[in-house]
């Protein structure tokens, strides 16, 4: 900080430079921080600076995001250009768990830089949080998800002990070790970051669920190990990495501590999960938590309605009698070969589509055109099948609903994404 200013680096650096208080301003940096690994890389950025505070960190690696370079090199650099350039404290985002019993490379990687900083002989102190809770957190925001779900298949029925803090404790924290060591500089050392006490991820799950407004408790089914490890990278796929075999290795691992430093820097004891969501946010984010499930699940459906759709018509339903219904509906014998197949490769190439990670943005759209005109198609040549027992033209009506919302919410998506 420099004099009451706060340079910022940061991957993405907002245009507006001031953070709209009076006493203080942010200076932001646009910083690639994989490519900061070397002291000399920090060193224009440290000029006048009293303190650091790095965030940074990942869940898991990309092609471009490396544990190694982020959590490891990056840092140690940055620490290592602090101690030349003067900077007097620095602290260091961690997480519990980063201890000599670590188990994966994102712990590892972390504890590794954690060591270089308390070796350095600078004020300095390890923050170590256990689950974060933030209402935009990713993990959160999937936590939310799956507290919202009717049936919950957890590794070890859940059982595995948590000790979730919300993000505003974490930022108080970081506020008052700032201030606190300004009056009075201090030993180094780590400081867990934690609720007030330990509960199992279900207990979590479950007060999660209550305080989003959900009535009852869904079922749990206890998930084990061995099959929990064969789908963890489906779920990691699932979730962007936020679940996957690292994190099941570290729930097991456990992450609890005791909450009595963070109580004693705070002035109170931290926020119990129960008060994490206030009853202002509890309608929107169990919108969002519903839509994050229900999204894939209809998406999925949808694609199944269509498969099953292009294996009907591709044989599993008797040919002639296909070619039957084609000439009542106006087709030429000529033409019914490439109407019935024709349609049925369409029918597939839908399906395939709607379970796509990029679809493009006319997928949903096209789809409720083909269901419009197949509908009027049927409504002119073959009338009684509005009034058919089972309903085949009638069901069109939710299906048309369904395309309808999956449109909006990806529409909406990609025009946020821009």
């Amino acid at each position: 900080m420099i004099a009451g200013v706060r340079r910022v680096p940061a991957r993405d650096a907002p245009e507006a430079p001031h953070d709209g208080h009076a006493s203080t301003a942010s200076e932001f940096r646009a910083v690639d921080f994989a490519r900061m690994t070397a002291a000399a890389d920090w060193t224009p950025l440290l000029a006048d600076v009293d303190a650091v505070v790095n965030l940074v960190g990942i869940f898991r690696e990309t092609p471009s995001q490396r544990f190694d370079v982020l959590h490891r090199a990056a840092p140690q650099a940055l620490f290592d250009a602090c101690l030349r350039q003067g900077v007097r404290l620095v602290l260091q985002m961690s997480a519990l768990g980063a201890d000599e019993h670590a188990l994966t490379e994102f712990h590892r990687s972390k504890r590794t830089a954690d060591q270089h900083l308390l070796g350095l002989g600078i004020d300095a102190m390890v923050l170590q949080p256990s689950l974060v809770f933030g209402a935009d957190g990713t993990s959160a925001q999937l936590f939310c998800a799956l507290a919202t779900l009717p049936c919950l298949a957890l590794p070890g029925g859940g059982r595995q002990p948590v000790q979730p803090v919300h993000i505003d404790d974490v930022a108080q924290a970081i506020v008052a070790l700032l201030a606190e060591w300004g009056e009075a500089p201090w030993r180094s050392g780590r400081l867990a970051l934690v609720g007030p006490a330990p509960m199992p991820l279900a207990g979590y799950l479950d007060a999660l669920r209550h305080g989003l407004g959900v009535r009852g408790s869904a079922w749990l089914l206890p998930l084990p190990r061995a099959l929990a490890q064969a789908v963890m990278p489906l779920a990691e796929r699932a979730t962007g990495g936020v679940l996957g075999r690292d994190a099941l290795t570290m729930l097991d691992q456990g992450s609890v501590a005791d909450p009595s430093g963070l109580a004693r820097l705070l002035g109170r004891p931290p926020l119990a999960v129960p008060a994490f969501i206030p009853p202002g946010l509890r309608g929107a984010l169990r919108a969002q938590a519903l839509q994050r499930w229900m999204h894939p699940v209809l998406r999925w459906s949808v694609a199944v309605v269509w498969i099953i759709t292009a294996a009907v018509s591709l044989g599993l339903y008797p040919v002639a009698e296909s070619y039957v219904l084609l000439a009542r509906a106006g087709v030429p014998p000529a033409l019914q070969p490439l109407a019935l197949y024709g349609a049925a490769l369409l029918d597939l190439a839908f399906g395939v589509l709607c379970v796509l990670p990029r679809r493009p943005r006319w997928l949903w759209l096209a789809q409720i055109a083909l269901i419009l005109g197949y509908t009027a198609i049927i409504s002119v040549r073959l009338p009684e099948h509005w009034l058919h027992p089972y309903g085949p033209l009638s069901k069109n009506l939710p299906m048309l609903a369904v395309l309808w919302w999956l449109h909006l919410s990806e529409e909406r998506a990609w025009t946020t994404s821009r």
